[in-house]
């Protein structure tokens, strides 16, 4: 057993919602505790004690988007790169990186994503992935890191038609390989889901393909109306708007992921809403790439299940937090935006989408829900409670603030020491097949 004690407890729990002195208790991979750090050490005096420092104890944080595959695009330099839009940012980085990518690169990629989501209090990220230089197994591969270092995964292989019909077929196979084999895990740390890149990118004959070898339980997860142009596409090909596309090829569905949706209308917010289909708003990288921004409030106040991710810009999700509160005060002009819907997508949405794949109750401290505990090091230079907690972690944290973390019980990281690896020696083998890479889009490897 282990006692996380001696800080301010945010449990994101109604019923009770904030202890002051308080503490954690572990039994396995379940919380069997939560109360005074006095009477929780009393209660379970067998219990190993990690000391909180009076700093503040909360349920790990999820990322419902990630893309462990542009791990190594950190300073990479690319020969003749110049985009001139989102098409160009698409194709001449991300579509030209994980054609070069093979599952050796992949793991060390994942490696390196889930060291970062550890060391920001990260413990269940849903990922999409692409590796076109190589498909088969490499979500497994990805598997085998989340295993190593022991975060929560929902996987799944962006399908798509942008090099050739035989890869998507391939793409398509193993998610339903990957997927199968989630389903009969039992540690309750994998899962898989459907991918897709977009409609642009998607015939008729793969939407076809998907759907045939799609198992019984899961959803899809797909990116929508990112860019301006995938509407475009679909409007000129199809003759109508993305989400109907979609809801044509049945894709919508409480199991199924939308990323982005930044072009979209009410009479697709209608849809979204009345088949109950989950949406992930990731503002940093629609800025970055310059794409818009969503109507994500809209998408909050009609109902709508939205998340928070970060689409692999960074795996902060205090960050993202902090983007997605001014962003859409800024794009609104509206100082009152955001305030409440930007927690609310973090807090307790993000751990909705989960546990429609996860069991155990996630991004909550109670008992019976799953252990998944971190603690960060901040004093508060103002009075800090149940009601004003999210201000706190807006302007006063970051996640460079975690020092430990705690995923299903096992603690990954304690006092900024990873457990699971030898972080130096992991991180030099990272850079190694970080330099292949480079070699490889570059053409001199």
């Amino acid at each position: 057993m282990i006692i996380v004690g001696n800080g301010h407890v945010v449990t994101r729990d109604s019923r009770n919602p904030y202890v002051p002195d308080g503490a954690v208790a572990i039994d396995g991979t379940k919380i069997c505790g939560i109360g005074r750090t006095a009477d929780l050490r009393k209660r379970f005096p067998e219990a190993s004690f990690i000391d909180a420092k009076d700093g503040v104890i909360m349920p790990a944080f999820i990322n419902t988007h990630e893309h462990i595959y542009s791990a190594m695009a950190r300073g990479l330099h690319i020969e003749g790169y110049a985009p001139k839009g989102f098409l160009d940012i698409l194709d001449g980085l991300w579509w030209n990186m994980d054609r070069h990518l093979t599952n050796d690169l992949t793991y060390l990629s994942a490696m390196a994503t889930y060291v970062e989501c550890i060391k920001s209090g990260v413990t269940t990220i849903f990922d999409h992935h692409a590796s076109f230089g190589e498909i088969k197994d490499s979500l497994f591969a990805i598997g085998q890191a989340a295993q190593e270092m022991g975060v929560r995964s929902c996987l799944c292989y962006e399908v798509s038609d942008r090099d050739g019909a035989d890869k998507a077929r391939q793409a398509v196979l193993e998610n339903e390989a990957w997927i199968r084999h989630a389903q009969q895990d039992t540690t309750d740390m994998l899962a898989g889901m459907m991918g897709m890149h977009a409609q642009f990118t998607l015939s008729d004959e793969t939407m076809n393909l998907a759907a045939e070898h799609k198992p019984d339980g899961v959803g899809y997860h797909i990116h929508v109306a990112e860019g301006i142009e995938d509407l475009h596409d679909c409007l000129k090909k199809h003759g109508k708007r993305i989400v109907d596309r979609l809801y044509d090829w049945k894709i919508l569905g409480p199991k199924t992921l939308l990323g982005h949706c930044i072009y979209v209308n009410a009479h697709e917010m209608d849809l979204i809403k009345e088949t109950d289909t989950m949406v992930v708003h990731n503002p940093e990288s629609n800025m970055g790439n310059a794409c818009g921004c969503p109507p994500t409030m809209e998408m909050v106040h009609r109902g709508i299940l939205t998340g928070l991710g970060t689409d692999g810009y960074t795996h902060d999700m205090i960050e993202s937090y902090k983007v997605a509160n001014i962003l859409h005060k800024h794009h609104l002009c509206d100082a009152t935006a955001a305030w409440a819907e930007v927690p609310q997508m973090l807090f307790e949405n993000n751990a909705v989408i989960a546990n429609r794949y996860f069991k155990a109750p996630l991004g909550v401290l109670k008992e019976g829900a799953a252990a998944d505990v971190i603690v960060l090091d901040y004093t508060a230079p103002t009075p800090m409670n149940e009601e004003n907690i999210d201000g706190h972690i807006l302007f006063g944290m970051t996640g460079r603030n975690v020092v430990t973390t705690i995923a299903n019980g096992k603690v990954l990281m304690k006092d900024r020491e990873l457990t699971t690896v030898d972080e130096n020696a992991l991180m030099a083998k990272i850079r190694e097949g970080a330099a292949v890479l480079a070699g490889r889009i570059n053409g001199y490897l």
